[in-house]
């Protein structure tokens, strides 16, 4: 038996900083968008920014902000439509209850798992740097503990392979777990035919102001 064209899913991307997250994230939401799906992308920085300018970086403040993104991909499941969360979401008590709050039947926890060495390199917002040098406290897999998943449904590693196969893996195991048809794969296209996705940096990019470091997950 297929499962419905609207059936909802949570696709949960947790990784440190500059793992590929929101990449994936994004070359994830153009496959299903052209196979017709209606898909939501909550990005954590986004998420912080709109709806959690008051939380700081404390363990609470962290989980707080993850029950938010759960508590919106929720909605985005009741309509039938599909939510890719890309958080750090550094702690696994804070993903399990966000797990229970979206339903655990249509959660997939994805640990992106990229080497805390990759990602120093990739350093796409200047904010590695920033933590080495003192100025940017309690940072994730520096000075603040990353707790990586016990058992995800999968795990990407992004230091192979680029955004369009990491996405049709994901596109693959939802069809397995049947949250997806298997029509997806056909419609999804040849390579040529995606639209591009920018490519996860090689190098150091110019470090944000001051100002804008409030608004970064870290």
């Amino acid at each position: 038996m297929q499962p419905s064209s609207n059936t909802g899913a949570c696709i949960w991307l947790t990784g440190l900083s500059g793992a590929g997250k929101s990449t994936t994230a994004r070359a994830l939401a153009e496959l299903l968008r052209g196979c017709g799906r209606e898909v939501t992308v909550l990005d954590g920085d986004e998420i912080r920014a709109r709806l959690s300018p008051n939380l700081g970086f404390s363990q609470s403040d962290r989980d707080a902000n993850v029950l938010r993104a759960a508590a919106l991909a929720r909605d985005v499941l009741v309509r039938g439509g599909i939510a890719i969360c890309a958080l750090i979401s550094p702690y696994r008590s804070a993903r399990d209850r966000a797990r229970a709050l979206v339903g655990r039947d249509a959660f997939v926890e994805v640990f992106v798992d990229t080497p805390l060495a990759v990602c120093e390199q990739r350093d796409p917002k200047g904010l590695y740097a920033r933590a080495r040098a003192g100025a940017l406290p309690g940072f994730t897999g520096i000075d603040d503990p990353y707790e990586p998943p016990l058992a995800p449904e999968v795990t990407l590693h992004t230091t192979t392979g680029d955004p369009w196969e990491s996405a049709r893996s994901l596109a693959r195991f939802l069809v397995e777990r049947r949250l997806l048809r298997e029509s997806i794969l056909d419609r999804a296209g040849s390579e040529a035919a995606l639209p591009e996705v920018a490519p996860l940096p090689e190098v150091a990019q110019p470090m944000p102001t001051a100002e804008s470091i409030g608004d970064e997950e870290r």
